[in-house]
């Protein structure tokens, strides 16, 4: 990524959608086939897309917009994120901008480590059977590793082996569960398909070296080895808005958190603001926001209780945020190659690596709960929501133009933010308004 790229583009939201290619193509250097993508002449195609999945019938499209003034470890990133739901897009760009303001976010990520799991039953005594397959773990190694030798040339493969036995779910009087875990590092791969590879490819050994029966042979999407963290330190003046110091926003922050540590009714709520910004821009680079999701919700209960995936609290004047959570990503394989919208997503989010591309997911996380927890704790989320909601109210009712945004902020200020609301104010309008709202001139 250039250095001199900058994320902070002010007024950005004020430009056409044209003004803001040509300044995408003038920062990034997109070219034509790249500026047709966004504009959705060239979009994916249902022939590619017959390729791509079964009993394909079409292509799906969801808006996509750019999360801006994300600063992580002292470098700017543009986040493409393609999302429906109105105010995630803004959330992220508005909390970023007061993180920015404090010095940005900061950023780690483990290695891409990744787990196979080789389910072994009717395999006697679970104590030999675990001796058994420990003796023979140099040999597992290396049967794992042969069905894919060029990652163990670059570094990755499968490094180590554990043999885990659980409980019978049915009861003391079951066989317990024995199961083997492929410890693999997976390099620039989310992996799915080299680890069930080598998961199945291990089985015959397994059995033959115990006597059981192998069943399952599969990737965890628990994936607790591959962690990605993102933190921020804000003074608490920057905080202060809604005609609130500083200190009470901070204070209504740090409530948010402490009820979402305690209750997982609330800590459901409290992720799923988190996932509105991951999966957003997981959807964009094309990656499996599908295990994403299982991995972080799996590793929000790892306790044994449901708890949020990012905490808040005060510190010296400062409030201090900090998110961790399983970050499976890919720089090759699955659509990243194929997607052509993928494709310019990844140009425009310019990172070099999935280590990298997992920490900036992390920050946007962080950043979109920022945005949920600044508003839950002061004047509420619908303030915010609703006046980007009016929007999609406004153009369901027939508003286009320049007529959305003023319709909008009719409904916001009415309190009465519904389709039969917005009708009434375009049909009070003047017929050449009406016109002009609805886009029939001429």
């Amino acid at each position: 990524m250039s250095e001199s790229l900058t994320s902070r583009l002010s007024g950005f939201h004020k430009l056409s959608m044209v003004e803001r290619h040509e300044k995408l193509s003038q920062m990034l250097g997109l070219d034509e086939m790249d500026l047709a993508q966004l504009q959705g002449i060239s979009a994916l195609q249902p022939g590619l897309a017959n390729k791509m999945i079964e009993n394909a019938v079409g292509t799906f499209s969801l808006p996509l917009g750019l999360g801006l003034n994300l600063q992580i470890n002292g470098r700017d990133y543009l986040v493409p994120m393609a999302v429906e739901e109105p105010s995630v897009v803004a959330a992220v760009s508005f909390a970023s901008k007061i993180v920015r303001e404090a010095g940005g976010f900061t950023a780690e990520a483990d290695e891409p480590i990744m787990l196979g799991q080789v389910q072994l039953t009717r395999y006697g005594d679970p104590t030999e059977a675990t001796k058994r397959i420990v003796a023979a773990k140099e040999a597992i190694l290396a049967l794992a590793n042969s069905f894919h030798p060029s990652m163990v040339k670059r570094g990755g493969g499968c490094k180590d082996i554990e043999v885990r036995v659980l409980p019978a779910p049915e009861g003391p009087r079951g066989e317990p569960l024995l199961v083997l875990h492929l410890i693999i590092d997976t390099q620039e791969a989310m992996g799915a398909n080299l680890i069930n590879t080598m998961a199945e490819g291990v089985a015959p050994l397994l059995e033959q070296l115990t006597g059981g029966k192998v069943f399952l042979r599969i990737l965890s999407n628990l994936a607790d080895r591959r962690l990605a963290r993102a933190t921020c330190r804000i003074p608490v003046e920057l905080l202060a808005d809604f005609d609130m110091p500083g200190e009470s926003i901070a204070e209504g922050i740090y409530q948010a958190s402490r009820f979402a540590l305690a209750d997982p009714y609330r800590a459901a709520t409290h992720n799923k603001g988190i996932m509105n910004g991951i999966d957003s821009a997981a959807i964009a680079a094309g990656q499996d926001w599908r295990a994403i999701e299982a991995g972080a919700h799996a590793f929000a209960c790892r306790d044994g209780q449901y708890r949020p995936l990012s905490t808040w609290h005060v510190d010296d004047g400062h409030l201090v945020g900090r998110i961790e959570l399983p970050m499976a990503l890919g720089m090759v394989g699955g659509p990243i190659k194929i997607h052509p919208g993928v494709q310019v997503a990844m140009k425009i989010l310019r990172v070099e690596s999935a280590r990298e591309m997992s920490m900036v997911f992390a920050a946007v996380g962080l950043a979109q709960n920022f945005a949920a927890v600044r508003a839950l704790g002061s004047v509420g989320i619908q303030k915010g929501h609703m006046a980007m909601h009016a929007r999609c109210v406004a153009v369901t009712a027939g508003a286009r133009g320049d007529w959305v945004e003023k319709i909008a902020e009719l409904l916001v200020t009415a309190g009465h933010v519904k389709v039969e609301k917005a009708r009434e104010i375009i049909e009070s309008l003047s017929e050449s308004d009406f016109r002009a709202a609805t886009g029939t001139d001429g």
